[in-house]
């Protein structure tokens, strides 16, 4: 059963060659930083993708980044560079919801 989930999620990304990033909030993204894909995941040939959740400041820096769901040898790097993204400025902070694809 485990094995059947992890490879359904596996399946879930798609044949590219770097990680991908949606945003599911409501704020639009100005700087998006593609998380570097760690070595040890890249020779393993591990793909899959990283559920974040960014609270961004009125100014559009990201005030707090927590990982909500992924393979733990992604999750480093999706926090890494959503920390560094850069959103629209808006009156007060929000909750954005993004997904990291990564895809050997």
């Amino acid at each position: 059963m485990v094995l059947t989930a992890l490879l359904s999620s596996w399946l879930f990304a798609f044949c590219l060659c770097r990680a991908q990033e949606s945003s599911e909030g409501s704020r639009q993204v100005v700087n998006r930083v593609t998380p570097q894909y760690p070595s040890l995941a890249r020779g393993m040939k591990l793909q899959g993708s990283v559920k974040v959740e960014a609270v961004v400041a009125p100014d559009g820096s990201a005030k707090r980044v927590a990982i909500k769901g992924g393979h733990p040898l992604l999750a480093q790097a999706a926090h890494d560079a959503v920390q560094k993204w850069k959103w629209v400025a808006a009156p007060a902070e929000t909750r954005e919801l993004i997904e990291i694809k990564f895809n050997p």
